[in-house]
């Protein structure tokens, strides 16, 4: 629960110098007074910071945990406590790299650390310093496989997310690229149509777990894709890769994606 601190008196007088305004009332003198609140609000009177929580803690109780098979990119995790103190500290509100690099040697080290780990996460030979967020980081993907194979058109998965699918049409419709939709067989994606695709491909992008929280098996798509020229791009949840196969074990050319969902 995020702690709410309100302003001082002395903080509310400096504002209102500021603004000119001679009191709070001031700032609401361009609403009529027909349309104000007369009445005080129905809402119950304030608790303390303890009362507060276990007010909040007891209204969670209430809910039944159940384990989630929806899918959809959202998965039970568990975050331990030393997290939020450690992406707290100065060094690591920031992961763009340091153009100097002689004052900022902790810097570069927990780059390294990370781009360490997600290789080892995903099974790929190499990771760059971390993009925006998986969705951009997929579009980013579709560049790579256009500039390395100068086809302009991209099969993707029916069953990656929609949000993702977005985002990757968005960024094609302003490049002149065209977005294939592939279509699933019970929620699998459907590899034949893959193989009778006749137009020269950049690649093909699959998710996994996918948008309806299936882990699919992808043995033999690298082998369809790159007969056909294109790259394979696949978009994985960072956490359960400690777990399912990585998109290194499937072959795949480029692996992208949320390190938590």
């Amino acid at each position: 629960m995020h702690k709410y601190l309100p302003h001082t008196e002395k903080d509310i007088e400096e504002m209102l110098q500021v603004t000119g305004a001679k009191s709070l009332d001031d700032l609401f003198s361009s609403i009529p007074k027909s349309l104000r609140l007369k009445d005080p609000y129905n809402i119950p009177s304030a608790l303390s910071d303890y009362a507060l929580t276990k007010h909040m803690q007891d209204l969670a109780k209430k809910n039944q945990e159940l384990i989630i098979f929806r899918g959809a990119g959202a998965y039970d995790h568990f975050t331990p406590s030393h997290i939020k103190a450690l992406v707290s500290r100065q060094e690591f509100l920031t992961s763009y790299t340091p153009y100097q690099p002689e004052v900022a040697q902790g810097t570069l080290q927990y780059i390294f650390e990370y781009q360490s780990m997600v290789c080892e996460l995903t099974g790929m030979d190499v990771s760059n310093a971390s993009m925006y967020d998986g969705s951009t980081a997929t579009a980013e993907a579709m560049f790579m496989a256009y500039a390395q194979t100068e086809q302009k058109t991209l099969l993707v998965s029916e069953t990656v997310h929609p949000r993702i699918n977005d985002v990757v049409k968005t960024y094609a419709r302003y490049r002149d690229l065209e977005v294939v939709i592939i279509p699933h067989t019970s929620g699998s994606t459907d590899l034949s149509f893959i193989e009778s695709f006749e137009k020269p491909i950049m690649g093909v992008l699959v998710q996994n777990p996918n948008y309806y929280g299936i882990i699919e098996d992808y043995h033999g798509f690298a082998e369809v894709i790159h007969q056909k020229g294109g790259l394979f791009i696949m978009n994985a949840e960072g956490q359960a890769l400690s777990i399912i196969k990585t998109p290194g074990a499937y072959d795949a050319d480029i692996a992208v994606g949320d390190l938590q969902s």
